[in-house]
């Protein structure tokens, strides 16, 4: 300290006048006792209110404004100074720049006249020195030109010496008086101020309550906020009790922006100043002595990135602290009109017009930050913290609203009403990013993926238009892209399905691009394709089409109604949006496929390419197990139009194989065509079968058969002749075709394919029906013959040829289509043969068999089998005896013991109830025995003790050559005896 001690002028100079303002106050207080208690009252509210602990602020802006006029970048520098002579420690405060002068000293001692109204400083010796006022009561200032000196104590002396009320109103405040009303030159001992410093204010920490060590923990607080806030101060510097210097500075950088240090704190800066004059006239309420220029200027935390680090609240820097709170995102410092407290601002136009300003430089400011950035200088939505928020939040809100500085995903920024942001659930980073890049040609105005990081509350607050995922869907429509773009776009959408319930309604109409170049609607509506990797197999050599796999099949065919989806953009959104995996069996049971199949044959016929069909089905069926419910289950594939040798289209049950079990069975002349070589050499033959083409007899089965409409020969009359109409069809098509001699080989193929037996061996069913009416077995219906194992029928029928037996290979079958097991009468025909063969005179069937013949005959006349009105009554009949007789001479037994009593030659017996006698009666148009014959038994036995039973010596005669006995077993349903007795 000492050797900064310099002699200043000499006391009896005075190069301020402060003689002569001194005088000039004093007389005015004299002159006037209220002039004196103005004074008192506006230091003493300076003091108590506006200025209360501002003296650092205060003494920073008047080294900012000494720093500007100089025009050199300024330094201030606090420290504190041990007490001497027993005084209190001194904070000495110095700064750089222009020195103190008349002007100044002036200002000081006039309290309320500041010579800064033409200048852009912000504090020189104004008003606001009176902050200093609240450490010491005793301030003085040391400048290189000189310097002043104020005291509590010396101002109490001069008014207690003035006459009148001045000297009382002193008394009343306690000998308090304005101290900075008067000043008096330094003395010769005051140091000048420090090497490199051109002004020192030094106050005696005198004030009560006051500790010297909080005042420089306050000056160490509050200097970033200082440096930050006046562009002419560079550098503070506090000194410490311990002599430790601590040295804050900002330094200002090409890009806009300040670094502060210590602490490498950063911070981005956007000024604008102007003249008042420009923005409103003095009639808006400003003071006097403010000055005529105002700036503004945006202060923006940025971290050690340099990206912002929004402010979550602050107070407006008018420049300095204020208590006007602020939510903005970014620091205010701007001059506006203050009240004379300095804490609050006061409305008007000047008000209003600056805050305008503020709001255009914001947006200047939001626009110097990198576009990723931007949105997190958007105002929160919220309360406002005071009016001159919500002031400023309206104004930001309108220009930020109206200019163009949000990012696109193209590149130029637009305005936030025409910004489009995806209305997702997820967080952005993860549906953004590639989603973006897809849609950027595609939504206009579709926001960077930096904007979507935004709280959704700012971005509505701007006016953002949000893009739904149903929207979003409704803008891709029409949209024609590759199908690996679709994959992607899928892939970027498919998290919002799980973040949002709703998602996969509202995209539901989103587009899927198909196989054969459509785009459609909606996921649901299309298939998939699954589990089909061998299907490239269908090629040219395989069927004539040239799709490469079955993609390009089903492109090549293009079914209106089949929507495939392009095995490039398949990807599990789809299949959780309604999507379904089709494999083979699912596309061939696709209605678009059966009605396709269904009119190939008259397309093909017009002249249209049905190829690519044929390789689409018979490809889809090659990848499917195929078996005899193939064609079942599908019935339309038979109708698919494939080409015989002729190259003519037919249907395909139309058509059999070249090489075909069936070919060296069927009549010549036969509709069944042959299949082109090309096609039977191109497609497995489980494949072709698989569609109807014949290699062996067709199956056609109905399982809700309704009417005879399946195209069998004589089906109407079967269906006629069943008792009830079928509800399930099973039967084998194209026996009409069987040549007469090839039958014996027909029913070998019938017998050893299992897939036949449901048909063959169904009740009343038609196969067996119209195979018993029309097989020939030797050039005969299958009911001429008996089977070998018939040995009751010999004599009447005879065994099925044995050529034909090892042919068939299979005597059950044999019986199914009608060769005989037994007598049994189906029907009128079968009735009418039986009744023909028993008047046969070559046949030789025993009395047993031909009372068994007529007593079926009579049980089919009652089971009304038999139509006796269809038939002539017969020449010939067969007797009781097995001799053949007129049937005019014959007579039909009734009664079991007219037996002996009629001629067994001339007796015809069969029932010997009622209803069997009377329906034979009625079928063979005969008389009854008990109409004929009359009588009675004379002699039971042979004559009295001769011996012989019989009356003679009798004979010996079979049980089965007896018709009586034949007919009592008969009516008790036993077996005739074997052997024989004496009659």
């Amino acid at each position: 300290m000492n050797a900064e001690r310099s002699e200043l002028a000499p006391p009896e100079v005075d190069p301020f006048g402060t003689a002569a303002l001194r005088a000039s106050t004093l007389a005015a207080w004299a002159d006037s006792p209220t002039r004196f208690r103005e004074d008192a009252n506006a230091e003493e509210d300076l003091l108590l209110g506006g200025y209360a602990d501002r003296w650092l602020v205060e003494l920073a802006q008047n080294a900012a404004d000494a720093a500007q006029r100089a025009g050199t970048p300024g330094r201030l520098l606090v420290r504190l100074v041990p007490a001497t002579g027993g005084g209190p420690v001194e904070l000495w405060v110095a700064n750089t720049g222009a020195p103190l002068d008349a002007a100044g000293v002036a200002a000081l001692a006039s309290l309320r006249a500041s010579t800064k109204r033409d200048s852009e400083s912000v504090g020189r010796f104004g008003v606001g020195f009176a902050a200093v006022l609240g450490v010491s009561g005793e301030p003085r200032i040391a400048s290189s030109g000189g310097g002043v000196s104020f005291s509590a104590a010396r101002t109490a002396a001069e008014v207690a010496a003035l006459p009148g009320v001045a000297a009382e109103e002193l008394r009343r405040r306690d000998g308090r008086p304005p101290v900075l009303r008067l000043c008096w030159p330094l003395g010769p001992t005051e140091p000048a101020p420090p090497e490199g410093y051109s002004t020192e204010v030094r106050l005696p920490v005198d004030r009560a309550g006051t500790d010297p060590g909080e005042l420089l923990t306050g000056a160490e607080f509050a200097a970033a906020d200082l440096l930050l806030a006046l562009p002419w101060l560079v550098e503070l510097t506090v000194i410490g009790p311990g002599g430790t210097a601590v040295v804050h500075r900002r330094t200002d950088h090409p890009d806009a922006t300040v670094t502060l240090e210590p602490g490498a704190e950063r911070w981005l800066l956007v000024r604008r100043s102007g003249r008042w004059d420009e923005l409103a006239d003095r009639s808006d309420g400003r003071a006097a002595e403010d000055r005529t220029d105002w700036s503004v200027c945006w202060a923006l935390p940025l971290d050690a990135d340099g990206r912002p680090r929004p402010l979550d609240s602050d107070v407006l820097h008018a420049p300095t602290p204020s208590d006007e709170r602020l939510a903005l995102p970014a620091r205010l410092l701007a001059s506006l009109p203050m009240q004379p407290s300095r804490r609050r601002i006061r409305t008007g136009p000047a008000t209003d017009a600056v805050v305008a300003r503020a709001a255009d430089a914001y947006r200047e400011l939001v626009l110097t930050v990198a576009p990723a950035d931007r949105t997190a200088l958007a105002p929160r939505p919220g309360f406002p913290r005071s009016d001159l928020d919500a002031a400023l939040r309206a104004a930001v809100g309108t220009v930020l609203t109206d200019a163009a500085w949000l990012p696109t995903a193209l590149g130029p920024d637009v305005a936030p009403k025409d910004g489009v942001l995806l209305d997702l659930p997820a967080p952005a980073s993860v549906l953004t990013g590639p989603l973006t890049a897809l849609l950027t040609d595609v939504v206009p105005g579709l926001l960077a993926d930096s904007v979507a990081g935004a709280p959704r509350a700012v971005l509505t607050e701007l006016g953002v238009n949000t893009l739904s995922l149903a929207g979003l869907a409704e803008r891709l429509a029409g949209v024609r892209r590759a199908p690996s773009w679709w994959r992607e776009l899928y892939a970027a959408l498919a998290p919002a399905v799980d973040g949002l319930p709703s998602a996969r309604d509202e995209l539901a109409a989103l587009p899927v691009p198909l196989v054969d170049g459509r785009t459609v609607t909606g996921p649901r509506t299309a298939l998939a394709l699954t589990g089909l990797g061998s299907f490239g197999g269908a090629g040219a050599g395989r069927g004539g089409t040239t799709a490469d796999g079955l993609a390009g099949a089903v492109a090549e065919v293009q079914l209106p109604g089949l929507r495939i989806v392009h095995p490039d953009a398949v990807h599990p959104l789809l299949y959780r949006l309604g999507t379904a995996e089709a494999g083979p069996a699912e596309l061939l049971d696709h209605d678009s496929v059966a009605e396709a199949v269904t009119r190939s044959v008259a397309e093909a016929e017009d002249g249209m390419d049905t190829r690519a069909l044929v390789g689409l089905v018979l490809g889809l069926l090659a990848e499917v197990e195929t078996g005899p419910d193939t064609l079942a289950a599908r019935p339309w594939l038979a109708g698919l139009a494939l080409s015989d040798t002729d190259g003519e289209p037919c249907r395909a049950d139309e058509l059999m194989l070249p090489d075909a079990v069936l070919a060296p069975l069927l009549e010549p002349g036969t509709p069944i065509g042959v299949l082109a070589a090309e096609l039977a050499d191109g497609w497995p033959r489980r494949v072709l079968t698989a569609v109807g083409v014949l290699d062996s007899f067709a199956l056609v089965v109905d399982d809700d058969a309704t009417e005879p409409d399946h195209d069998l020969a004589d089906e109407e009359l079967w269906w006629d002749a069943a008792e009830e109409p079928p509800s399930r069809l099973v039967a084998v098509r194209d026996l009409d075709l069987v040549a007469d001699d090839a039958w014996p080989a027909a029913l070998r193929v019938l017998a050893a394919d299992p897939l036949y037996r449901p048909a063959l061996r169904a009740p009343g069913g038609y196969t067996a029906w119209w195979l018993a009416r029309h097989a020939r077995l030797a050039g005969r219906r299958a009911r001429y013959w008996r089977l070998p194992s018939a040995g009751s029928l010999a004599g009447l029928f005879d065994t099925v040829p044995a050529a034909v037996r090892d042919t068939v290979g299979d005597d059950g079958l044999l019986a199914v289509i009608g060769v005989r097991g037994d007598a049994a009468v189906a029907d009128t025909a079968d009735a009418a043969d039986l009744i023909t063969r028993l008047g046969d005179p070559e046949r030789t069937p025993d009395a047993a068999l031909t009372w068994s013949c007529y007593a079926e005959l009579a049980d089919a006349v009652l089971a009304d089998r038999v139509e006796v009105g269809e038939l002539d009554p017969p020449e010939r009949l067969r007797a009781a005896d097995g001799s053949v007789l007129e049937a005019d001479d014959a007579v039909l037994l009734d009664r079991s013991w007219l037996a002996p009593a009629l001629p067994p030659g001339e007796t015809v017996a069969g029932r010997l109830d009622v209803d069997g006698v009377e329906a034979l009666a009625e079928l063979l148009d005969l008389p009854l025995a008990s109409e004929v014959v009359a009588g009675r038994v004379v002699d039971p036995g042979g004559a009295p003790g001769s011996g012989d039973p019989g009356g003679a010596a009798g004979r010996e005669v079979a049980w089965a050559a007896l018709p009586e006995v034949v007919a009592a077993c008969a009516v008790l349903r036993a077996p005739v005896p074997d052997g024989s007795l004496w009659l």
